[in-house]
């Protein structure tokens, strides 16, 4: 009998997020594979004005978010550093509430770049060293959930800076279609543990457990998950093993599903906080690597 527990929240009839669901499964892994892009190029939209989005703009960039949980736009060049476009094309999508965390400037908007200065020095995200697959957001509490990103490219890096994505909703297809034990492992609410996060001897923030897939109340599909082996826990048993193992394969195999673009400037991914990780890059002499990043607990809007 499945354990009742493993659900978030109770599940409407027919999700095809159920584990336990069978047709409305097939039909919606039927229907996302037909769409899924082969390239991220087919995701791109070039937009005439980020602060006036035409309707025939908000319509391509909702439907590659339906088809790939992420969009790729290019403002015009007059556009590309100036940091209000960023909130302006979130509002525009129905991202308005936006994460401030420890790292964000005063607007809540993170600048990424490569710094040895403050508490951002401890973080990989400033640093030119490869990051891990993760969503953004996966130590935060469960009513600070993050789940839209706008990811915008000041400039990019002399050499590096590729941004891998995958959509999450297609990593629960590869484990539900391989056995649904294995997500069932995963939406169990003790699944990962993340540990306390201390600084100078000062808890700002407490050890947090959760699910690694959750469904919401809208039916959509959250994902938590960090790619880290160091302090990381992960409830102790052989679903949960035999989950991880599939996912890190998954990850670190060649999957055609696996996006992969490097931002130019004035280019920003829009997405509903799918997993994403960044290969190592090298400055020039120039000022460097500069990303905006916004962070949202509202997902884009689909209509």
């Amino acid at each position: 009998m499945p354990d009742p527990s493993v659900h978030s929240l109770p599940l409407p009839g027919g999700s095809p997020f159920d584990p336990d669901e069978r047709d409305a499964w097939r039909r919606w892994r039927d229907a996302k594979l037909a769409g899924y892009p082969a390239d991220a190029g087919e995701l791109l939209v070039e937009l005439r004005d980020g602060f006036c989005l035409r309707e025939v703009e908000m319509v391509a960039l909702k439907e590659r978010v339906r088809r790939a949980g992420f969009a790729i736009y290019q403002v015009p060049p007059d556009q590309a550093e100036n940091k209000a476009v960023v909130r302006a094309i979130g509002r525009q999508l129905g991202l308005e509430r936006l994460d401030g965390n420890l790292c964000a400037d005063e607007d809540n908007i993170t600048a990424l770049q490569v710094t040895d200065q403050g508490r951002q020095r401890f973080y990989i995200p400033y640093t030119d060293r490869r990051l891990s697959w993760h969503t953004d957001g996966y130590y935060n509490t469960p009513q600070q959930r993050i789940r839209g990103i706008v990811l915008h490219c000041v400039r990019p890096a002399e050499q590096g800076g590729e941004n891998l994505l995958l959509d999450h909703e297609m990593a629960w297809l590869h484990l539900r279609q391989c056995d649904p034990a294995l997500v069932r492992a995963l939406m169990h609410p003790r699944a990962m543990t993340i540990p306390p996060n201390v600084e100078n001897g000062v808890t700002i923030r407490g050890e947090l457990s959760g699910p690694v897939f959750r469904v919401e109340a809208d039916g959509s599909l959250h994902m938590r998950y960090t790619d880290r082996t160091r302090s990381i826990a992960w409830r102790d048993d052989a679903a949960t093993d035999a989950a991880r193992a599939r996912l890190r394969e998954l990850l670190h195999g060649d999957s055609p599903w696996i996006l992969r673009h490097r931002l130019e400037p004035g280019q920003g991914v829009l997405s509903n906080n799918v997993l994403h990780a960044r290969t190592a890059f090298e400055d020039g002499e120039g000022p460097g690597r500069l990303l905006y990043r916004a962070r949202y607990y509202d997902r884009i809007a689909e209509t």
